[in-house]
C-alpha cells in the first residue's frame, strides 16, 4: 500500500503480518524539511495497528540527517510505550555512520534524565561540616591579609587609595545620614511615648529623657545604626567585589601585580570605622530629639528641662561605649561584606546570595558582639 504525501514529504509503505510485526518502507530523504510532517503522518498511521514489533526499511533512503535520525528516534519511542521490538534494516554505509555518529541506540537512554538517589543525612553533615571548617580557615587567613595590608598602609600612606576612600566615606556615611536619622528619631519617640504611659503613673515624667537617653547611647543607637549600615553598605560592599570576581576583574588585579585587598578592602574599612560612629553620635542626637518632641507635647515638660536632665544623666562614658562598639561594628560589618564578595563563585546567583549572607551574617555578629560588651560592661562595672 503506497500513500502519496505532499511533495516535500518521501512516500512510504507499510505491511503488517499476522503476528502483528509492521514493516515500514520508506522512500526518498529523511531531513528537516520533511521530518515533522512525516512524524504526524506516521504516528497516525501506527495508532490502527497492533503492534508486537516494528521494522523501518532505510534501502531507498537517499539522504538521512540528524532530524530524520529523531523521527526514528520518535518511533522507537512510540513502540516502546507497548513493550514492541524495534528494528532498522537495510541502511546504507552513510547512513549507518551517521546513526552510529548520533550514537542511535543510545539516544532514547541520554534523553531520559535519571534522578538523583538524595544523599543521606550523614553525607548531607559531613558535607555541610566540611564547607564550614574550609570557610573558617578562609575567613581567618583574609583576617591576616587586612592585617598585613593595614600594616602596609600604615608604613607607606601613599599606598592608600584616598579618594576611593573619601567616596566609601559619603556613601557609608552621608548618604546613610537620612535613613539613620529618621529611624532614631522615631525610635527616641516610641521610647518616651511608651514609657511616659508608666511613668506618669508616679509623676516622674522626667525620668523619660534618662530612659531615651541612655537607651539609645549605650544599646540602641549603635546597634540600630549599624544594622542599617550592614543593610546599605554591607550588601554593597560584597555585591561590587562579587561582581568583580565573577567578572575577573579581580584576577586582573592580581594578574597586574596588585593587592587585592589593598586595593579594594582597606577603602571601604577605614571609611566605615570613621563614619559608623560618627552616624552613631547623630543616631543618638536625633532619638534624643525624638524623645524630647513626645517630652514637650505630651508630659508638659520643657526644652531646658529635658536637656539638663538629658546632661544629668549621660557621661562621657556612656558616649565614648557606644562610639567603641559601633567602631567594631563597622569592622565586622566591612569585614563579612567583603569576605562574602570574595567567595563568590558562579555567576549573577552566586552574587544574590553572598549579599544576603553579608546582610544575615553582620546583623548575627553585631548582636553577638553587643552581647559580649555588654558582659564586659557588667563585670567592669
Amino acid at each position: 500500500m503506497t500513500i502519496p504525501e505532499t511533495p516535500m514529504m518521501p512516500q512510504y509503505e507499510i505491511s503488517e503480518d499476522p503476528q502483528g510485526s509492521v514493516t515500514i518502507c520508506i522512500h526518498g530523504n529523511m531531513d528537516a524539511a520533511n521530518a515533522g510532517p512525516m512524524m504526524e503522518a506516521l504516528s497516525a498511521r501506527l495508532r490502527k495497528y497492533a503492534i508486537s514489533s516494528l521494522t523501518v526499511d532505510l534501502e531507498h533512503v537517499d539522504y538521512l540527517d540528524d532530524f530524520g535520525t529523531l523521527v526514528l528516534a520518535e518511533l522507537r519511542k512510540m513502540v516502546a510505550h507497548g513493550k514492541a521490538a524495534f528494528h532498522v534494516i537495510h541502511a546504507s554505509d552513510k547512513i549507518k555512520e551517521l546513526l552510529s555518529l548520533l550514537d542511535f541506540d543510545s539516544l532514547d537512554e541520554q534523553l531520559t534524565i535519571q534522578q538523583k538517589r538524595s544523599p543521606g543525612v550523614f553525607v548531607r553533615l559531613g558535607e555541610t561540616s566540611i564547607q564550614q571548617v574550609s570557610g573558617l580557615k578562609y575567613a581567618i587567613s583574609f583576617i591576616g591579609s587586612i592585617i598585613l595590608s593595614l600594616i602596609h598602609v600604615c608604613s607607606r600612606p601613599g599606598s592608600l587609595r584616598k579618594n576611593d576612600t573619601l567616596l566609601y566615606m559619603q556613601r557609608v556615611g552621608v548618604d546613610g545620614l537620612p535613613i539613620v536619622a529618621l529611624i532614631s528619631f522615631l525610635m527616641g519617640l516610641i521610647m518616651a511615648f511608651m514609657s511616659s504611659v508608666q511613668l506618669q503613673q508616679f509623676g516622674a515624667n522626667i525620668y523619660v529623657a534618662s530612659l531615651v537617653s541612655l537607651a539609645m547611647t549605650r544599646e540602641l543607637g549603635p546597634i540600630i545604626t549599624a544594622i542599617i549600615v550592614a543593610g546599605r553598605s554591607g550588601s554593597a560592599f560584597a555585591a561590587e567585589i562579587g561582581t568583580m570576581k565573577i567578572s575577573e576583574e579581580v584576577d586582573a588585579l592580581f594578574t597586574m601585580g596588585f593587592n587585592p585587598v589593598l586595593f579594594l578592602v582597606v577603602p571601604k574599612l577605614i571609611a566605615a570605622v570613621v563614619m559608623v560612629p560618627i552616624l552613631t553620635l547623630f543616631s543618638d542626637l536625633f532619638a534624643i530629639i525624638g524623645g524630647l518632641v513626645v517630652g514637650i507635647s505630651m508630659l508638659d515638660l520643657t526644652v531646658n528641662s529635658y536637656v539638663a536632665q538629658t546632661i544629668k544623666t549621660l557621661t562621657l562614658f556612656d558616649v565614648f561605649w557606644g562610639v567603641l562598639k559601633s567602631g567594631v561594628f563597622a569592622v565586622l560589618i566591612t569585614w563579612i561584606g567583603c569576605l562574602r564578595g570574595f567567595q563568590v563563585s558562579g555567576g549573577a546567583a552566586s552574587v544574590g546570595q553572598a549579599t544576603t549572607s553579608a546582610v544575615v551574617s553582620s546583623i548575627f555578629l553585631i548582636i553577638l558582639s553587643d552581647s559580649i560588651f555588654s558582659v564586659i560592661l557588667r563585670y567592669w562595672g
